[in-house]
């Protein structure tokens, strides 16, 4: 976990989709989550995304694939990389089985997910693959020297 996820006990999730509805429905989707506990945030367009990714640090952004006009993750993500933001990036789409999703890496995609696939388990799943890395507490002595 970073440090800052660690001092605030929460990890800070940035929800990009042009449809409310669908924050919504995650927000409903993740309300029993209680660890690791999760500060969402909505956006509406990749301009208010990279607005609020300059203001904040987010340890997790899960953005829609097609967001108006027409652009999709091949279009957005390299903007969200390219004022600085390092961190775990999951496309979300309804429909994740196009080729070109095959080329999602090449792009600066951490992973793909369905929409109809985010649930409880999924989220935490994801946190703790991409979000935090716990080392093991007999390794830590071989970092101290």
């Amino acid at each position: 976990m970073t440090a800052e996820t660690t001092r605030r006990g929460q990890v800070k999730v940035l929800f990009v989709d042009d449809e409310f509805i669908e924050f919504r429905a995650l927000k409903k989707k993740i309300a029993d989550l209680s660890e690791p506990a999760i500060e969402l945030e909505y956006s509406q367009s990749i301009g208010d995304a990279l607005e609020k990714v300059r203001a904040a640090r987010f340890d997790l952004i899960l953005l829609d694939n097609r967001l108006l006009p027409n652009a999709d993750f091949r279009d957005t993500v390299p903007e969200l990389r390219g004022i600085g933001y390092t961190g775990p990036i999951g496309v979300v789409s309804t429909d994740i089985s196009g080729g070109y999703f095959q080329e999602f890496p090449n792009y600066g995609v951490d992973f793909r997910i369905g929409k109809d696939e985010i649930d409880v388990q999924a989220l935490q799943h994801i946190i703790r693959e991409y979000v935090t890395y716990a080392v093991p507490d007999f390794w830590k002595d071989d970092y101290s020297i």
